[in-house]
């Protein structure tokens, strides 16, 4: 006898995805990724919560992190990748990501993890900081946010201006 098999038309949606969530602080990482991550039926983590305490404290008091302050945030981000990856879970992580340097360490496998990357103006993001309640990010250091992101070039980019049901369309059909 000859078995057949049949391929399920959705089969990219059944392949391990990790899904990374980036942009300044103010983009929305938390409120698009924890959506995206309902829709999905995915894990949610937000990496404000693997900050340790000195890095929250210098963020409340207006002080910018330097690469020495993210290195082990950034690990310990790259122990979740790594753990999900090894475990074949699906999950959708907010991070500001920054840099290349820093996603270099987190993209770990080119297959399962994919970067969104929110965009927006600094005026858009102010806005949106002066408004927002119970933060430790301090609004004074966005500036130096932008002045170091480096916007990346093999993400979904997607224009942080619209309604989030937008946002999180695009961010789907995209995958």
């Amino acid at each position: 006898d000859t078995l057949f098999f049949q391929i399920d038309s959705n089969l990219a949606l059944n392949l391990l995805m990790i899904i990374l969530v980036m942009g300044v602080s103010g983009s929305g990482k938390t409120s698009v990724g924890e959506r995206l991550a309902e829709s999905l039926g995915y894990e949610f983590a937000d990496a404000d919560n693997f900050h340790p305490q000195e890095n929250i404290n210098k963020m409340r008091n207006g002080i910018a992190l330097n690469d020495a302050d993210r290195l082990p945030w950034l690990q310990k981000m790259q122990d979740v990748i790594k753990q999900h990856l090894s475990e074949n879970t699906d999950i959708v992580i907010s991070c500001s990501s920054l840099k290349e340097s820093y996603r270099q360490m987190l993209l770990v496998n080119h297959e399962s993890v994919k970067l969104v990357y929110l965009k927006g103006s600094f005026e858009i993001i102010q806005k949106r900081l002066k408004e927002r309640q119970n933060h430790f990010m301090d609004e004074k250091l966005l500036e130096s946010q932008f002045n170091i992101l480096e916007e990346p070039l093999d993400a979904i980019v997607v224009d942080i201006s619209q309604p989030l049901e937008a946002i999180e369309g695009q961010i789907v059909e995209n995958l």
